[in-house]
């Protein structure tokens, strides 16, 4: 049988003011179609809800057994339909989950958190690991907040483009690069070390190398930046890595950096959510308060 859902809002009238009439003036109908409406609840629910006392109605066992499930029900349907209210970040009580670069959230992760307790405590962080592909729970909105480097394949996925790295070379304190003029030459010459989930050896700075008739040996890949940076800092390795992001990491460690010796492309970075959430205010919130945290890291390069 299909279910007509307005007979929800019907049953709520009637269990609320425990008669045909009252429900109907309520609803703003007639008492006929009101009357109509219970007959139909009846058949559909299998139970009288309503029944004759003298001169008034009383409900069944089970009606008033259903009567407070109904009300919430109602309730919630009217705040879905309804013209969207302001957003009452105090009383927001809701888990986000924010899928990011591990860079990114060595980066932000504490603003971003320090910010989210300030504005809406009752509202909590998941922050997982970027897997670096689109993923089932990406298509399916299950991720809140994702962070990448390019936009997603997939048509429901939403991108917000938030800055723009620009990649430097980072090696430990007294490496031989650091002496004297860096040439592409030189920096081809030197060990590299790739940041890679999937453990690629192989990154746009090759192609930009071979643009130049230069070819770099690639010992090892790592697959963090955080894992990357330590690494350089024990050994001659050398690794090329996003600036902003990684700016407070190499600081923390102690490492020098330099700039590229040829011309490398920036790195865009991407936020990326799914499309069911674009009218959600709190998302909205969350997002727009996601974009100043990231923007704030690369402020000193625009500066």
């Amino acid at each position: 049988m299909q279910l007509d859902l307005n007979l929800l809002t019907a049953l709520n009238a009637l269990l609320e003011e425990g008669s045909v009439t009252g429900a109907a003036a309520r609803l703003h109908v007639t008492a006929p179609a009101m009357s109509r409406s219970l007959g139909r609840i009846r058949k559909v629910t299998g139970d009288q809800i309503l029944v004759r006392a003298g001169r008034g109605m009383l409900p069944t066992p089970r009606a008033l057994a259903m009567r407070a499930e109904v009300h919430a029900l109602v309730q919630q349907a009217h705040r879905l339909l309804s013209a969207r209210q302001s957003l009452d970040l105090a009383a927001l009580d809701r888990v986000f989950t924010v899928r990011w670069h591990d860079a990114l959230t060595a980066a932000c992760g504490t603003a971003l958190t320090t910010a989210v307790r300030e504005q809406a405590p009752g509202a909590r962080l998941r922050l997982s690991a970027e897997p670096g592909t689109d993923t089932p729970e990406s298509h399916r909105g299950e991720v809140d907040l994702e962070s990448s480097s390019g936009r997603s394949a997939l048509p429901d996925i939403r991108h917000r483009l938030v800055g723009r790295d620009r990649l430097v070379v980072a090696v430990r304190p007294g490496h031989p690069l650091a002496e004297g003029p860096l040439s592409p030459e030189r920096y081809a010459a030197a060990e590299h070390l790739t940041v890679s989930r999937r453990g690629s050896l192989r990154d746009s700075v090759d192609d930009a190398l071979a643009a130049h008739g230069l070819e770099r040996r690639v010992a090892a890949a790592g697959p963090t930046a955080a894992f990357a940076l330590r690494l350089v800092l024990d050994t001659d390795l050398v690794v090329t890595v996003p600036d902003a992001v990684t700016r407070e990491a190499r600081d923390h460690l102690g490492l020098l950096t330099l700039p590229t010796p040829l011309p490398l492309p920036d790195v865009p970075l991407y936020l990326l959510w799914h499309q069911r959430y674009d009218e959600d205010r709190a998302h909205v919130w969350l997002r727009d308060l996601a974009t100043e945290t990231v923007q704030a890291l690369f402020a000193p390069l625009n500066a």
